[in-house]
């Protein structure tokens, strides 16, 4: 039975690559989690919310492969851990090798968890999954059901399984508005780290060894009444330092990140300051809209010197995100990561930012006036009208007499100045100009 209050659990489980990713993504709908011909591609758990029945939702995780015995880098423990949060297991094995050693050492590992489950075959679109089918049986598991995650044979059949192991909870309830905050960082940055402090558990695998973070891991949190959705991506490296294929789809997916996310927490390695790793990142979140914040990590192992050599590169960074909200924090200790939860907050409220037509013509009249606007062939550029069109970012409509280049100086003057009489820091403002013809706007 599920807990009050929240959707149930469920975690994909076995040993590596019987198609675990194949059939998350079959049941979430889209491809987020990576999928490899290679052995061990997931290492952490990737989670999405999916349907499985009538107004019902389960919050689905994928792991890693699961190898009883050693765990040098702590993968077994993160699909144990899984397990530990899941109320239902789907045991996967691959029907076309048919029953392995590995499958029945998994099984004895997973049993003594007391976890419901259902067996799940798959690779039931040939033949020798077909025939193989009953070797299963000796694993003493039911219910069995033979799917082909890659076609989707069988997902009808799993989904009735799903829903009769689950008797819906009284109160099951699946947050909803939540914002998404993507943890985007260089490789070994202390992002992982970073998320498991807010979380409070070890949710993302942690390890010295760069890269070890591939695939991409939400977790929801509740702090003070609020809910957020917390997203810790795979390292972003520069295209040539990708090593492998899985890495580059890596990449990929973290750079998808940024573009599905609300606000970005950048993680900067204090000790190394601000690289130019940093700033291209930074220039991704920036250039798609997005608010951020700056996290700092590893600030309380900086001597005098180290504080130097960060103070020395932070203005790039400031200069490129217009002032950044920026908090200081150490992941190993939590120390200062009680203040990234508020600054997120104030920079999504920012990033939302709505003004009153009125308003905003006073104020464009006002910056106007301020200053000059250019003139081309004698003519000076002239606004006859302004309002404010979205949000997130805040995006302002302009009617002239022309349009205006994107690398203007003026349009950037403008930018500046709205961000700065809003009380707007860090925040990316838009401005679309559109040309008036004979009483009309028209697109410039």
């Amino acid at each position: 039975m599920t807990a009050a209050g929240r959707a149930p659990t469920i975690a994909i489980v076995g040993r590596p690559n019987v198609g675990k990713s194949t059939l998350f993504n079959r049941l979430v709908g889209r491809r987020q989690a990576i999928v490899h011909d290679q052995p061990g591609v997931t290492r952490d758990r990737v989670a999405a919310s999916f349907r499985f029945g009538p107004e019902r939702e389960a919050h689905l995780i994928d792991t890693g492969g699961l190898v009883p015995g050693d765990d040098p880098i702590g993968l077994n423990r993160q699909v144990l851990v899984a397990v530990e949060e899941s109320d239902l297991l789907l045991v996967m094995v691959d029907g076309k090798e048919g029953l392995t050693a590995g499958d029945e050492r998994v099984w004895h590992e997973l049993r003594r968890t007391g976890k419901p489950a259902v067996l799940v075959v798959n690779k039931a679109d040939t033949k020798a999954a077909q025939a193989n089918v009953h070797e299963f049986s000796r694993l003493g598991l039911q219910p069995v059901v033979a799917v082909s995650a890659e076609h989707g044979r069988g997902v009808a059949d799993l989904l009735a399984a799903i829903e009769a192991a689950l008797p819906a909870a009284a109160s099951e309830v699946v947050a909803a508005g939540a914002p998404r905050l993507a943890i985007v960082g260089r490789p070994n940055v202390g992002k992982s780290s970073l998320l498991n402090r807010l979380v409070g558990s070890e949710r993302a695998l942690v390890s010295p060894r760069p890269g070890t973070t591939r695939d991409p891991v939400d977790t929801l949190v509740e702090r003070a009444g609020k809910s957020y959705l917390l997203v810790d991506t795979a390292g972003i490296r520069r295209r040539s330092r990708v090593e492998d294929a899985p890495e580059e789809l890596a990449v990929m997916m973290a750079r998808r990140q940024i573009e599905a996310a609300d606000l970005a927490i950048l993680v900067v390695d204090a000790a190394a300051g601000v690289t130019s790793g940093d700033l291209a990142i930074a220039g991704a979140v920036w250039e798609l809209g997005r608010a951020a914040v700056v996290a700092v990590n590893k600030w309380d192992l900086l001597d005098v010197e180290g504080r130097e050599r960060l103070d020395a590169s932070w203005p790039r960074l400031d200069q490129l995100m217009a002032a950044p909200r920026r908090v200081n924090v150490s992941a190993a200790s939590g120390r200062g990561v009680e203040k990234l939860l508020p600054a997120v907050d104030e920079a999504l409220a920012a990033h939302g930012f709505e003004l009153p037509t009125a308003e905003v013509n006073e104020l464009f009249r006002f910056l106007v006036g301020r200053h000059k606007p250019p003139t081309v062939a004698g003519r000076s550029w002239k606004l006859y009208y302004a309002t404010q069109v979205s949000t997130r970012p805040p995006t302002f409509m302009l009617f002239a007499n022309r349009t205006m280049e994107r690398a203007s100086s003026y349009r950037r003057y403008l930018e500046n100045a709205l961000r700065e009489r809003l009380g707007l820091p860090g925040v990316p403002i838009r401005l679309v100009i559109r040309r008036r013809t004979e009483g009309r706007p028209s697109r410039g």
